[in-house]
């Protein structure tokens, strides 16, 4: 008998995509992101949907029985095909996590993923906005006056790109924050953030990011009449309906646009540029590894470290592009060889 086949009453009866609507209920409580809970969902049903045109049946009709090792690794390779490593290794994550759940509530007796492989990705290498002055470029034009666009909203666009560059947020956290989100005495303001794995971080702002929040605030009162307070969304569109992540996608897009840095953002960054540009710059002047994780959110070191690692090397191409390292070179006799 195949070990890895789930071989408990029920995975007789219940079909996989049962399982999976009770799988992304059971999640709730945890309060994943829409986005979260959105590619949760799009990865599961599309494996499935591999996995039943490989048994020759419609969806609904795959029972847990049927979810072997061999036939997991099947779909794995028809599903990879046509996608990034990274693509993969999110499906292959999530099917874990499924099949931990199925376990865990004796639908299934056994975790066939360990015996399906997964790609080999790449460390993920930071991309902050390119050249040094970016930043300040950028918040200089926000400042200056308003972009072209139907609805000018320039107190609004300033604080939401002055937010992200100065705390280092996620589009996901972002998104989130509503105005009991800040807290806190004049001067002293700190943010309350929803970040990752239903973890919440406490970050400080400092009060020029404070001035542009309340002026923000004041112009948002004026414009639709109402103050916001409570749980009201802390960003919104100039409909005052929450911002949402196309909508901040855009924003942000135009605003590089309108200060002339667009051809300074790495190819599908947009805002996690503004993210990164905040991480490099913490590592450049001085902080730790441990700084940069809590104000990251980072669950593992590993991924605060690769700013620290970076600016490490960005560091020696400056040293090495020192003029005096040159007329050194050109003093010192070239090395011999054996």
């Amino acid at each position: 008998m195949d070990s890895t086949r789930p071989t408990t009453p029920r995975a007789h009866t219940m079909t996989v995509d049962d399982a999976i609507t009770e799988y992304l209920t059971a999640r709730q409580p945890q309060k994943p992101s829409p986005h979260t809970l959105a590619a949760y969902r799009r990865d599961l049903h599309t494996l499935l949907h591999h996995l039943a045109d490989a048994e020759r049946c419609r969806p609904d009709q795959l029972h847990l029985a049927d979810l072997t090792a061999p036939l997991l690794r099947h779909a794995f390779a028809r599903f990879a095909a046509d996608r990034a490593p990274t693509s993969v290794t999110r499906a292959w994550s999530t099917w874990n996590g499924f099949f931990g759940f199925l376990v865990a509530h004796n639908l299934t007796d056994g975790n066939p993923m360990p015996a399906v492989s997964r790609p080999r990705t790449k460390p993920h290498q930071p991309k902050p906005l390119i050249g040094e002055d970016t930043p300040e470029k950028l918040l200089t034009a926000l400042a200056a006056g308003c972009r072209r666009a139907r609805d000018p909203w320039p107190q609004r666009d300033f604080a939401v790109l002055a937010l992200a560059l100065l705390t280092g947020l996620r589009s996901a956290e972002m998104l989130d924050l509503t105005i009991d989100s800040l807290g806190g005495r004049p001067g002293e303001r700190r943010i309350r953030v929803h970040g990752k794995g239903n973890t919440t971080r406490s970050l400080p702002i400092e009060p020029p990011l404070e001035a542009l929040i309340d002026d923000y605030l004041r112009s948002r009162a004026a414009r639709f009449n109402r103050t916001p307070t409570g749980n009201d969304a802390l960003l919104v569109d100039t409909r005052n309906h929450p911002l949402r992540r196309g909508g901040l996608q855009y924003l942000v897009r135009q605003c590089y646009k309108h200060a002339g840095i667009h051809d300074r953002v790495a190819r599908g960054t947009l805002v996690h540029a503004l993210r990164h540009t905040f991480a490099t710059r913490l590592a450049e002047d001085g902080a730790s590894v441990t700084e940069i994780m809590h104000l990251l959110g980072h669950a593992a070191i590993t991924s605060s470290q690769t700013y620290i690692d970076t600016t490490a090397a960005a560091q020696r191409d400056a040293a090495r592009s020192n003029r005096t390292y040159t007329a050194l070179r050109d003093l010192t006799p070239p090395p011999t060889t054996a």
